[in-house]
C-alpha cells in the first residue's frame, strides 16, 4: 500500500491539473455513484488526509483510496493510457487534462458536509496543515499493550504511515516491532522522527530514509532480509505482526541494534 508522501504527491498533482477548472467529463465507473454528473462544476481543491484523497467539486467531495493496487495518472488529451480502460474507476477531465484513477480501492462521492464519515476516524495527519503532535502521542500512548509495529500503522492514530516507514521508524529508534507500546519510553520521539521523515520525502519520487538515494542503498532493515545490518553487520530478520482490524504485515529488524 502507498505510503502518505506518494498519496501527498498526488494530491499535489491532481490539484496543479484540475484546480479552477470546470470538468468537461465526470465519469464515476462504480456501480453506486455511475449517475453522478458533476460536468460543469468546478473544482475547488484536491487535498490528501493521510493515505485517503477528497477531490471537492462544487458541494460534493470525491473520495478515493489507494488501497494496494490503485493509481492516479494525468494526461494530455491525446494521450494514450498507460493502463488498459478496464481497470479505471474514474475519469475526471477539463479542457487541458485527463485524470483517470486506475483500480482504485475506494471511490465514492459524498457532500462535502459529510467529508467526516469517510476520514473523520483519522489521527493527525503526518503532512497535513493541522499536524498535531500531541494528539498523536496521546492516541499511541492509548494503545497500551499493542505492539508498536501495529499501532503506528493503525491510521486512527496517525495517518500517512505505512509499512516501509514504520520498519525503518522502528530501527532508527532501537525498538523491536513487537515491542508493546506501553515499553516504548520515548513514544515524542517516536512520533518527532515519524514527522521528519515523511517530511523530507514527501517532495521527491525516490524515497529515502538512509539519506542516500542510490538504489538498494535507501532502507537500513526495509525489505533487507539475510543481509547485514548497516550499523553492526548482524543478519537482518523478518517476521511478521497482525491484529483482527489489520492485515498482517511483514516486518524487518536487526535483533542487535532492536531490543
Amino acid at each position: 500500500m502507498p505510503e502518505g508522501d506518494t498519496v501527498y504527491r498526488t494530491a499535489v498533482h491532481l490539484d496543479e491539473a484540475l484546480r479552477g477548472r470546470p470538468l468537461t467529463v465526470s465519469d464515476v465507473r462504480v456501480p453506486q455513484f455511475a449517475a453522478v454528473d458533476l460536468r460543469g462544476e468546478v473544482v475547488e481543491e484536491v487535498v490528501s488526509r493521510g493515505k485517503h484523497l477528497l477531490t471537492r467539486v462544487g458541494a460534493q467531495s470525491i473520495h478515493t483510496h489507494l488501497k494496494m493496487e490503485g493509481s492516479w495518472h494525468i494526461y494530455r488529451h491525446g494521450t494514450a493510457w498507460r493502463r488498459p480502460a478496464y481497470q479505471a474507476r474514474i475519469v475526471l477531465e477539463n479542457t487541458e487534462w485527463v485524470t483517470v484513477g486506475f483500480d482504485l480501492g475506494v471511490v465514492e462521492v459524498v457532500d462535502r458536509d459529510r467529508e467526516d464519515e469517510v476520514v473523520g476516524h483519522l489521527g493527525p495527519d503526518l503532512l497535513g496543515p493541522d499536524w498535531n503532535p500531541e494528539e498523536a502521542v496521546r492516541r499511541l500512548a492509548a494503545a497500551g499493550e499493542r505492539e508498536i509495529d501495529v499501532a503506528l500503522l493503525d491510521q486512527r492514530n496517525l495517518a500517512g504511515l505505512g509499512n516501509e516507514y514504520v520498519n525503518e521508524l522502528c530501527f532508527l529508534r532501537g525498538v523491536l516491532p513487537e515491542r508493546p507500546v506501553s515499553a516504548v519510553s520515548d513514544l515524542p520521539a517516536v512520533v518527532a522522527l515519524a514527522h521528519r521523515l515523511i517530511t523530507a520525502n514527501r517532495d521527491r519520487v525516490e524515497r529515502t530514509t538512509t539519506g542516500d538515494t542510490r538504489r538498494g542503498q535507501q532502507t537500513w532493515v526495509y525489505g533487507r532480509e539475510g543481509r547485514p545490518c548497516r550499523r553492526c553487520g548482524t543478519r537482518i530478520r523478518r517476521g511478521s505482526l497482525g491484529a483482527s482490524e489489520l492485515t498482517e504485515r511483514v516486518t524487518y529488524w536487526c535483533p542487535r541494534c532492536q531490543s
